[in-house]
C-alpha cells in the first residue's frame, strides 16, 4: 500500500490562485522524487468544533482558510529518501516565497493503514485528522474496514486511513496539538474521495442515521477528531 505524507496549513483567501500555481509546480517536483500523486484541498464546508477544528490546527488568522492536503509515495523508503533530498536541494529553494506561513503548516508520514475503492478525480474531499491509542491500532482498523464499505455503497470513490508513523512535534503547531493528542495516542490522518459536493451531501444525509457508521468510544475519541469538506485544488 501507499505511503502518505499529510499536510495542514493555513492560507490567505487571497492567495488562493497563487497557491494553486505553487502547488501545480510543486506537483512535478514531489514527481520527480519518487510521489504518486499529490493533492491539495481548499476549504468549503469545515466546522468550527468546541475543543478542536481546522481553524485553531493551524492557529488560523483573520482572512485564511484551512487546507488539507497530501502526497501519496509507493512506500516509505521513497518518502523518506524524498525528505532527506529537499532538505539542501537548490531545486526546492527555488521554487519562491510561499503564498502562506509556512511556519503553522503541519505535516506528518502516515502508513496507510486501509485503502478501499479507486484512485480518480474526486469533486469532493472529506478529511479527517483523529486521536488514537496505540493499542487500539487493530480495532481501528477493523472499524475502518466495516464502515467503508458503507461510504462506497453511497457514492464514495476511495476511503484511506493513515496510521501515524513519522509525525514531528513542532514549534508552534503540530497534529498532536490539532487533535489534543493524550500520552499514549497517536494521529490517524483519514480521507474520502466523492464525484462531487452533491453525491457527497446525499451520502451523508443517510449515513449520518445509520447506526453502523456512529463513532466507536471504546476504540477513539470522536470529540477530539477535526474533520471539513474540501474542493480539490491540485489533483496531479
Amino acid at each position: 500500500m501507499s505511503y502518505i505524507e499529510g499536510f495542514v496549513l493555513a492560507v490567505p483567501a487571497g492567495n488562493k490562485e497563487k497557491y494553486r500555481e505553487q502547488a501545480s509546480k510543486a506537483a512535478g517536483y514531489f514527481e520527480s522524487l519518487g510521489a504518486t500523486r499529490l493533492v491539495e484541498n481548499w476549504c468549503d464546508d469545515v466546522p468550527h468544533g468546541e475543543q478542536t477544528d481546522f481553524y485553531r490546527a493551524t492557529k488560523l488568522e483573520d482572512g485564511e482558510v484551512p487546507v488539507f492536503s497530501w502526497v501519496e509515495y509507493p512506500d516509505r523508503a521513497t518518502r523518506q529518501q524524498a525528505a532527506k533530498t529537499m532538505m539542501d536541494d537548490p531545486d526546492m529553494a527555488a521554487m519562491g516565497e510561499m503564498p502562506f506561513d509556512a511556519k503553522r503548516m503541519i505535516y506528518g508520514g502516515f502508513e496507510t493503514l486501509h485503502d478501499t475503492g479507486r484512485n480518480g478525480k474526486p469533486g469532493y474531499v472529506d478529511g479527517m485528522i483523529s486521536p488514537v491509542p496505540l493499542a487500539n491500532k487493530e480495532a481501528f482498523r477493523t472499524l475502518s474496514e466495516q464502515q467503508a464499505p458503507l461510504l462506497i455503497e453511497h457514492g464514495a470513490l476511495r476511503v484511506l486511513d493513515g496510521w501515524g508513523d513519522d509525525v514531528p512535534p513542532g514549534k508552534t503547531t503540530d497534529f498532536q496539538r490539532a487533535v489534543d493528542c493524550q500520552d499514549g495516542e497517536t494521529i490517524s490522518f483519514s480521507f474520502i474521495e466523492w464525484p462531487s459536493k452533491e453525491i457527497h451531501d446525499t451520502a451523508w444525509g443517510v449515513l449520518m442515521k445509520d447506526p453502523r457508521m456512529a463513532p466507536n468510544p471504546d476504540v477513539w475519541d470522536g470529540k477530539r477528531t477535526i474533520y471539513g469538506g474540501f474542493l480539490p485544488l491540485v489533483d496531479m
